[in-house]
């Protein structure tokens, strides 16, 4: 006897189109016979029968893919549920940009029939873990995808912050906060922040200031390995800690915060061959076209 097939469908309910979208696909997974889960509170808005609502982390026990629908915040949404489980996620962009989705809502028939038929491919995208401590007591634990951030606290206050990697000071200044990214976060908070673009394939960590005011503040992209310190002033204002605009923590003064490669990646599904280029171009709208009008090399 064939075991069922089981997908968990996360998707941005309070848009309407969204909800449509996501009634689309549930109603086609259901007809392949996939067992279809759903956020609980998700179901009473999705109003289709035969889907299975669930929550927590069970929610991804036994699934074969996660499909988010929506922008690159219901794609992190659904990380934090993929992620553990090993599961691949599948992002189908009907917000802005999307940056982390695969498909678009045109494309969205054909992702569903991609993915049904198993014809995809499955990308690791390197994640960091997180820290806080003070004094030697830990604070806050967490994971990114994109980025974690360190900012001021209060916002007429500057945040006094000391830089360490691999353990040795590098720096110290003051600033609104640092972002220390992944290569996926790259086009994300950190891009918006000055720092570079990197290609997914590259494995490295980023740290870039924002808005330090010190002689050296240049952005810095560090290897996969290195370990990423940002130790809050003793006698300076708080900080919090933002992990993917997602989860944040307090970090009194004093607090250090620590950044590393994250043990457990993000399993993307790619359902076709696209340079990271191609997709760069895309979304950032990029003018490669009309330089030469008239044709002339």
């Amino acid at each position: 006897m064939t075991e069922a097939r089981a997908a968990l469908l996360v998707t941005h309910t309070g848009r309407r189109a969204s909800t449509l979208h996501a009634r689309t696909v549930a109603a086609d997974l259901l007809d392949a016979g996939f067992e279809v889960r759903v956020i609980a509170d998700e179901a009473v808005d999705l109003g289709l029968p035969g889907v299975l609502p669930v929550a927590g982390l069970a929610a991804v026990a036994g699934v074969e893919i996660v499909f988010a629908l929506g922008g690159d915040g219901t794609l992190l949404r659904a990380a934090e549920l993929a992620r553990p489980a090993k599961v691949p996620l599948l992002g189908i962009n009907l917000g802005k940009v999307g940056f982390l989705a695969e498909a678009e809502a045109e494309d969205l028939d054909a992702a569903v029939r991609h993915a049904i038929a198993g014809e995809y491919t499955v990308d690791e995208r390197l994640t960091v873990d997180v820290t806080v401590e003070l004094a030697g007591t830990i604070l806050a634990e967490s994971w990114a995808l994109n980025e974690a951030s360190v900012e001021k606290g209060a916002r007429e206050k500057m945040l006094e912050v000391r830089l360490d990697v691999d353990g040795r000071p590098l720096s110290r200044y003051g600033c609104d906060g640092v972002v220390c990214a992944t290569p996926t976060g790259s086009t994300a908070y950190a891009f918006s922040a000055g720092g570079p673009v990197v290609w997914p394939e590259v494995e490295a960590l980023l740290l870039v200031p924002i808005s330090a005011h010190a002689l050296f503040s240049r952005p810095l992209v560090t290897a996969p390995s290195s370990t990423i310190t940002v130790t809050v002033d003793p006698h300076a204002a708080p900080a919090v800690v933002n992990c993917d605009g997602r989860r944040v923590y307090e970090a009194p003064p004093g607090s250090r915060i620590t950044v590393r490669r994250g043990e457990l990646p993000v399993r993307v599904v790619r359902l076709r061959p696209q340079t990271f280029t191609e997709r760069l171009v895309a979304k950032f709208g990029l003018p490669v076209a009309g330089w030469r009008a008239n044709g002339k090399a």
